[in-house]
């Protein structure tokens, strides 16, 4: 007589293990593919310029960048990325920074056919608003700055500066709202950065030739030296070299539908943005271009 052995039914504690067992392996699997979120400086930067003036604080998730009389400083993310969203917190000069530039940007590093996209924070005297300019290369053509006067200190404490990179458009963000917009135009024959991977860099540095009014507004030395303090340093995005297949997977966070355009908040912030706080738009701008770059016609 043959014995019948019952099935035992799966408790529920198997299988939420089981469950989180999947997740987890699909997890590991999936940032092979895509880089992973929050982690100390060392972890993804490297120090390109002036080590001695970079300090790095609460166990590597912060740093210190010094910017004296002797040098500024500079810093690159180890790995390349093409499409993603990178992020990071920053802490600007407090008091008299005029005369000083704390860039944040991605950057091909191809020379003449370079793509870049910056975000550079122009010193001011003190009690002057601070004023973030950016620009966007693509296939080594740029000369597209933009300035915007920030509605806030942003040396009173840390503001989260990004930028969004997909197929569709690069969308600049202060504190997740959106201060400047370059579409994919490439049907109308505009040039659009999406076949070169870009690191992420930050330096600090003197230019008081150009950056404060014009350079009417010179550095004071005395007041030196200079502190930006960066942290949660964030980078999501397809590492180069690596599969393919990530830059053209439609399932990656950042090609989503909600993010191929402004959502109507997000469109009405980026208005009032623009109406407000705008002091320099090379669209508008008559003598460099009497005739509008093709992508302001196009609708940038």
């Amino acid at each position: 007589m043959h014995k019948t052995m019952a099935i035992k039914p799966i408790s529920f504690k198997q299988t939420s293990f089981i469950l989180v067992l999947h997740f987890l392996t699909f997890s590991i699997f999936y940032t092979v593919l895509v880089s992973a979120r929050f982690s100390t400086f060392l972890n993804d930067f490297h120090v390109t310029w002036s080590d001695s003036h970079i300090k790095q604080i609460s166990s590597g998730t912060a740093i210190q960048l010094t910017l004296d009389q002797n040098s500024g400083c500079g810093f690159a993310s180890k790995n390349k990325y093409l499409f993603g969203r990178v992020s990071m917190k920053i802490k600007l000069i407090p008091g008299d920074s005029a005369g000083t530039v704390t860039a944040f940007y991605m950057n091909s590093d191809t020379d003449t056919v370079r793509d870049e996209l910056d975000f550079e924070f122009l010193g001011n005297r003190t009690g002057q608003p601070y004023t973030v300019q950016t620009n966007v290369y693509a296939h080594g053509k740029g000369d597209r700055e933009q300035r915007i006067n920030l509605w806030f200190d942003p040396a009173a404490d840390f503001h989260t500066y990004s930028i969004l990179w997909n197929h569709n458009h690069v969308v600049f963000y202060v504190d997740e709202v959106p201060i400047r917009v370059y579409k994919n135009n490439e049907a109308k024959g505009i040039p659009y950065p999406k076949f070169q991977p870009m690191g992420v860099y930050s330096t600090l540095w003197e230019a008081d030739d150009w950056a404060t009014r014009g350079g009417i507004e010179k550095i004071d030395w005395s007041k030196a030296p200079f502190y930006a303090y960066y942290k949660d340093f964030d980078i999501e995005g397809c590492t180069m070299p690596g599969p393919a297949s990530c830059t053209s997977n439609p399932t990656n966070w950042w090609e989503g539908p909600e993010y191929l355009q402004l959502d109507s908040y997000q469109a009405r912030k980026y208005r009032w943005v623009r109406t407000n706080h705008m002091t320099y738009d090379y669209c508008t701008d008559k003598v460099r271009y009497p005739i509008p770059p093709p992508e302001c016609r196009a609708g940038i």
